[in-house]
């Protein structure tokens, strides 16, 4: 497997975005707003419409759009008087709709459109491996950097706000970090699926972990195993590996929430 480079360069993409992906997702899940990486998800789709239609970089037009979308979803839950579902939705459909009306309009309905939607990190190249490396050191850096900061407002966001913690710049950190994750995350698992390589990695963590510290540490050791195992079965079992990957995680979730409920009855 490690002779062929396209496997060398999945592994590396699937490695950095398993670890990206569950360290970002982390934080929506403990803010209930786990379904906000499907809605910037459909976001990202119109940027790789419109990057079709005017010939330019999808990926690039996705990571646009996507981060556009992420800030839009926070500032109407927080300013525009709108719930968080209800802006989440607001979102959600106009984005998947103007990626319809685009893809219509460019003619594009084609293999080429199926690879964002679904994956195809077979096909990375080293350019797209190293912005996908380089954006997610960055990721990284800022949920580190940002940790304490933001373990606070997800407990306690009224009381981080009375602290003196600048909440609305925080949101919006998480949210344009979530849009990140997603622009990376379509090449490795594909825009329909990425929203579970950020929550459920969590999900499964949150129900073994002692604190919210090893909970984020295991969410992001799952979701890098999950990344590198369900590449290697995807490998020798000919399967999409967005989907192995994804099935994985699914997998690890079933075991830890099974093992939960046997510890608890014990």
């Amino acid at each position: 497997m490690f002779e062929t480079e396209f496997m060398r360069l999945a592994l590396g993409a699937g490695a950095v975005v398993g670890l990206l992906a569950p360290a970002v997702g982390f934080f929506l899940v403990q803010r209930r707003q786990s379904l906000i990486g499907d809605g910037i998800g459909h976001v990202a789709f119109a940027g790789v419409a419109a990057g079709i239609l005017l010939d330019v970089a999808p990926v690039l037009t996705a990571l646009v759009a996507a981060v556009l979308g992420g800030i839009v979803i926070e500032l109407l839950r927080s300013r525009g008087g709108a719930a968080g579902d209800q802006a989440l939705a607001l979102v959600f459909y106009t984005g998947i709709a103007l990626g319809v009306v685009l893809i219509s309009v460019a003619g594009a309905l084609n293999a080429d459109l199926f690879q964002y939607l679904f994956g195809s990190i077979l096909t990375v190249t080293r350019g797209d491996l190293a912005l996908i490396a380089a954006l997610g050191a960055v990721g990284i850096a800022t949920v580190v950097f940002l940790y304490r900061a933001l373990a606070g407002v997800a407990i306690d966001e009224e009381g981080a706000r009375v602290a003196g913690v600048p909440i609305g710049a925080l949101n919006v950190a998480v949210a344009a970090l979530a849009a990140v994750t997603v622009a990376l995350s379509m090449r490795v698992v594909g825009i329909l699926l990425v929203a579970a390589l950020m929550v459920l990695p969590v999900s499964a963590a949150s129900r073994v972990a002692w604190s919210m510290r090893s909970s984020l540490a295991l969410s992001m050791a799952i979701g890098l195993g999950s990344a590198l195992s369900g590449l290697t079965i995807s490998y020798y079992a000919d399967l999409p590996p967005g989907g192995t990957i994804v099935l994985v995680a699914a997998g690890v979730f079933a075991v830890a929430a099974f093992t939960s409920v046997a510890r608890g009855r014990s």
